[in-house]
């Protein structure tokens, strides 16, 4: 029997290839809902073979900082495309919990690919600034402070940027148009390789204005992203390190021992322990201050002691003890209280 034929793995073109398509398919998508499950699932696959593409060319080395532009074979500049097409994909996840990290993701895709542009000299641009901390993009006291300078100098800057935002719009159109009227011709297989090349550069300038405007819109929901989440911590409970008390077992509360053990004879599923000994078991667990010992029997007056010890001796059914409480009482019944007293009688 012959042996199974091992699969092939996808080859470096066509891994770009259908990334790429799967990102076309995803931007011109007519679903109500970029969340819609087939759409993440195209995000997905486009993300992992676009990956598959960048450790492939990692790998060849097909790019050095040591080169120029026209050393780059056509057939390869479309993989200068990779971390812009990369960092676009990343921004159609739809994750709220993950929303931060996707952006700052994308904001690093998007980074890479204009550095890689700017060491080829590829288009005149600045790279944006790096994000140093979380209010990176909140007026500092020199471009907004106080007094008519710091106002002036902040709507030069904000005129600049609009400027510079509207020529790129003017810049990417232009290019747009002219991708439009090649595409077909370089994708039938006709085209020469000088046409090939000018389609490729065509197609990394317009990436390149593209990444300036996604890093711009990044950072501005990077700002309000951190805002959120400052204020959900800032209104989250204060943890509390309070140590749980231990539960205690049901019990009955007695005079003293003797009564523990009659009662407790009565009731053998629950713990009995005398009114002291309970008093010391809460001082011991910080449950009462010990703020001395309760009353003891040696405290109490001689009239209670007598009562008590006449009460043992009932509870302990001494026979003397019974006979003459039974004769009390029944003495009680046949003389009413005040009888015999006649000295106040008329």
């Amino acid at each position: 029997m012959a042996e199974g034929i091992a699969e092939t793995p996808p080859r470096l073109p066509d891994l770009l290839e259908t990334g790429w398509r799967l990102l076309d398919e995803v931007d011109t998508s007519t679903e109500p809902s970029s969340g819609v499950p087939a759409v993440q699932d195209k995000v997905r696959r486009g993300l992992d073979l676009l990956q598959q593409a960048a450790r492939g060319v990692a790998q060849l080395d097909l790019f050095s900082q040591n080169e120029d532009l026209e050393e780059i074979a056509s057939a390869d500049l479309k993989y200068l495309l990779l971390p812009a097409l990369l960092g676009a994909l990343t921004m159609k996840q739809v994750n709220l919990s993950k929303r931060l990290e996707h952006v700052q993701s994308a904001r690093a895709h998007f980074m890479d690919f204009l550095k890689l542009c700017k060491n080829y000299q590829i288009g005149k641009f600045h790279l944006p600034p790096t994000p140093e901390s979380p209010n990176e993009n909140e007026p500092t006291e020199s471009t907004s402070g106080a007094g008519p300078a710091g106002t002036q100098s902040s709507l030069v800057a904000m005129a600049s940027g609009r400027q510079a935002k509207i020529e790129r719009y003017k810049q990417k159109k232009e290019v747009e148009n002219r991708l439009a009227s090649m595409k077909a011709f370089v994708e039938s297989g006709q085209a020469e390789e000088e046409q090939i090349r000018e389609f490729y550069v065509l197609q990394i300038q317009k990436w390149i204005t593209t990444s300036l405007d996604e890093i711009e819109s990044i950072d501005q929901e990077m700002v309000i992203l951190r805002g959120r989440n400052a204020l959900k911590q800032a209104s989250a409970p204060p943890q509390t390190s309070q140590h749980p008390r231990t539960a205690m077992k049901p019990f009955i509360l007695t005079r003293d021992t003797v009564q523990a053990k009659v009662l407790g004879a009565g009731y053998p599923s629950l713990a009995t322990m005398t009114v002291n000994d309970w008093y010391e078991q809460r001082c011991k667990q910080d449950i009462m201050p010990d703020k001395g010992k309760l009353q003891t029997t040696a405290d109490l007056s001689e009239e209670e002691l007598q009562k008590e010890q006449q009460e043992k001796k009932v509870e302990e059914d001494d026979e003397e003890t019974l006979q003459k409480t039974r004769a009390w009482e029944d003495w009680k019944d046949t003389h009413p209280r005040g009888f015999g007293n006649r000295k106040n009688m008329g």
